[in-house]
């Protein structure tokens, strides 16, 4: 499931430095998907957004992207 996907690479972010710093520098969800696919996730972009529990941290994306899939 796509949504399992997300969460996993949330969580390698989380633990791995470089890709977190990667991921906070993402401006666009094309950008997002991009690195997950680097790292060996895929998921599709409907699956980022609500209504669907969001995977990500508030500190883990930029502010842009954070107002896009956290609604915050």
């Amino acid at each position: 499931m796509s949504v399992d996907a997300i969460k996993s690479f949330s969580e390698k972010a989380k633990s791995d430095a470089a890709i977190a710093e990667k991921l906070v520098a993402c401006q666009k969800v094309k950008e997002i998907i991009a690195l997950a696919k680097e790292n060996s996730f895929d998921f599709d972009e409907d699956s980022l957004y609500p209504p669907n529990e969001p995977q990500f941290t508030d500190e883990q994306l930029s502010e842009k992207m954070a107002k896009a899939l956290l609604r915050v």
